[in-house]
């Protein structure tokens, strides 16, 4: 059986590239800077503070919620979007992780 190029990668380094794709666009940073400003709001409120069509900020809002890095409440026909308190930890502390061991000088280096 063939071997997936992921098999070939630890657990956080997939975690980290999944993170870094989902936040890998201005518009994804835009959308989580707006709702650590309002801590949770709909999607309409967003396309509000955007200068992207309704279609585009749902799209992006569906990437960051597939990463884990927000979730939705469905309330009525509406979703309420925020944070996911525990994945955001996560993905704090893999970045962070990922930070501290791209910071350790390399004496062979330059």
């Amino acid at each position: 059986m063939a071997i997936t190029k992921a098999e070939l990668f630890n657990e956080r380094q997939i975690k980290a590239a999944e993170f870094a794709k989902a936040i890998a666009h201005p518009a994804r940073i835009a959308v989580l800077q707006i709702l650590a400003k309002k801590n949770a709001c709909y999607c309409g409120d967003i396309t509000e503070e955007l200068p992207l069509a309704q279609s585009t900020v749902s799209q992006h809002l569906k990437a960051l919620k597939s990463a884990g890095i927000i979730k939705g409440e469905i309330e009525g026909v509406r979703t309420c979007y925020c944070f996911d308190e525990e994945n955001l930890a996560e993905f704090k502390s893999v970045m962070e992780a990922m930070i501290k061991e791209f910071s350790m000088p390399n004496p062979t280096c330059c």
